[in-house]
C-alpha cells in the first residue's frame, strides 16, 4: 500500500463526491457533500482530506481541530479529533480506517495536543467496535446522540 492524504482541490473534489459507503452504513456517517459543507462553514477548525492507495481514492476524512467543546459547562475543554470517517464501500477491511485514526493522530500531535477524540453511532452496526479495537475509551459523554470515544496518542518520536 502506497497510502497518502490530500487536499480536497478542484482536480479532485468530483471524485471525492462521488465516494460512498457501504448502504447499511449511510445512517452512520454523513456524505462527503455534507461535510465539505461543513468544512467551510467551520473554516480553519476543519481539516478534509482525501485517502489514496496510489492512485485509487479510497476514503475520505475530517479532523476538527482545537474547538471549544461545550463551552456553556467548561470554557477551557478545547479538544481535536476525528470529525468524519468514510471508507468507499469497496474498500473496506483494508487497513485504510487505522491508517485515517493514525494520520488524524499524526496532524494532532503535531499541533500539541495528545489525545484524540471521535463520536460514534451507538449500536450493533455502528462503528464502535473498529475505534474500541485501536485503542479507544468512551468517556461516558454523548455528543448529539453519539458515544464519545478519546484515544491517548503516544508522544512524538
Amino acid at each position: 500500500m502506497t497510502l497518502r492524504l490530500e487536499k480536497i482541490t478542484p482536480d479532485n473534489v468530483e471524485a471525492a463526491l462521488k465516494l460512498v459507503v457501504r448502504p447499511e452504513q449511510e445512517k452512520n456517517v454523513e456524505p462527503v457533500a455534507v461535510s465539505l459543507a461543513e468544512a467551510y462553514a467551520w473554516g480553519e477548525t476543519a481539516w478534509p482530506r482525501l485517502m489514496f492507495d496510489g492512485d485509487r481514492l479510497v476514503g475520505f476524512l475530517m479532523a476538527f481541530l482545537d474547538i471549544a467543546w461545550n463551552p456553556a459547562k467548561d470554557p477551557e475543554d478545547r479538544r481535536s479529533g476525528l470529525w468524519r470517517l468514510n471508507i468507499a464501500a469497496d474498500a473496506q477491511r483494508r487497513g485504510y480506517g487505522r491508517f485515517a485514526v493514525g494520520a488524524v493522530g499524526e496532524e494532532i500531535r503535531r499541533r500539541g495536543r495528545d489525545r484524540l477524540f471521535t463520536t460514534w453511532e451507538p449500536g450493533d452496526t455502528g462503528p464502535g467496535a473498529f475505534y474500541l479495537k485501536l485503542g479507544f475509551r468512551t468517556t461516558g459523554e454523548t455528543s448529539g446522540g453519539q458515544t464519545v470515544g478519546v484515544l491517548d496518542l503516544a508522544p512524538a518520536p
